[in-house]
Formats: C-alpha cells, structure tokens, sequence
C-alpha cells in the first residue's frame, strides 16, 4: 500500500472521538481575530464624536485705507495682506515669504505696487505719507510697467482679493 492508503486506513480505524482535527486552524485562528477587534470596535474603543475640520472664516470684500491696511502685516498671527494698484490681497498662505521675517516682508500692510514694479524691497519704495494720496505710479516707465502687471496676474492668480485701498477721505466716496 501507498502512504495514502495507509493513512486513510489508520483514521478509519480509529473510534469516533479520538479525531486529531485541531479548533486551531488557520481559518478558525483568522475569524476568531476577526470577531475580537469587531468587538473592540463596538464596545471598547473609545468612542470620540466626529467633528468636521474648522471652516476658515468669511472673507469680506471691504475698503481699506494705508492706515487700515497696516495692521495686517502678519505680527501676532494677523493675516498677511498687500496692495497692488489699489486691489488688496490676502497673501497670508504665503506667510513665509510676505509675512514676519520673509523677503517680501515690507510689503505686508502695505501698497506694494511700487517696490514690485521696479524689483526693489526698500523701504524708500513704500509711501511714507500715509494720510496723503495713493502713489499714481505716473512716473514709472513701459518695463517697470509690465514688471507690475506681471506680479498683479500672478497675485490674481494665486491669492483672493479682499479689498481695495484707497486715500484717507475717500472711503465714501467710491464706495
């Protein structure tokens, strides 16, 4: 006989509750797992509610002013927003860059129309009379021109606009 035959015929031959069949199969091991962290699921497990991610807050479209633009130069977590031909933007997203510490960080809070026109970050590019009018940009040349309309399409691009800057005094008035 055959080593099949044979051991077919050695668990015949045995009486009916001697079998070596094991609860521990592999199978039997994987659903037994299975119904334990089922289990845990429902009844252990700390149950924490479902909370929905913080909605970021409303943007208003509103009209600012060089003294009411300032503030938001992103010192003590404020958001980041600059001017560009009277159009404010919210540059908060790149913080790194407009905000505290970044390059472009004397532009926050203020028109940056100038500076960026001409590639430069100083602080003679910024309008030191807050309370006089907005810089016209009437002396700037073909190329400084298309510089600035270059960064305008790329903040319109990338950032939302949320206002717009005007002189102090004319709030009202174009509003």
């Amino acid at each position: 006989m055959d080593y099949v035959e044979q051991r077919m015929a050695q668990e015949a031959s045995k009486p009916p509750g001697e079998s070596d069949s094991s609860i521990f199969t592999p199978l039997n091991i994987a659903l037994f797992g299975i119904l334990l962290y089922t289990l845990y699921a429902l009844l252990l497990r700390p149950s924490t509610p479902a909370t929905l991610p913080k909605e970021e807050p409303a943007i208003v479209f509103r009209t600012f002013t060089p003294h009411t633009l300032l503030p938001y130069n992103g010192e003590a977590g404020a958001p980041v927003y600059l001017a560009v031909r009277g159009r404010v933007f919210d540059v908060s997203s790149g913080r790194n860059f407009y905000g505290p510490g970044g390059p472009y960080a004397n532009f926050a809070g203020r028109d940056a129309s100038r500076g960026l026109a001409c590639g430069s970050f100083d602080e003679d590019m910024l309008t030191k009379d807050l309370d006089g009018p907005l810089d016209t940009l009437a002396d700037l040349g073909r190329d400084e021109l298309e510089a600035l309309q270059g960064w305008e399409e790329r903040f319109s691009e990338k950032y939302m606009v949320v206002g717009r800057l005007v002189a102090v005094g004319e709030e009202e008035k174009k509003a």
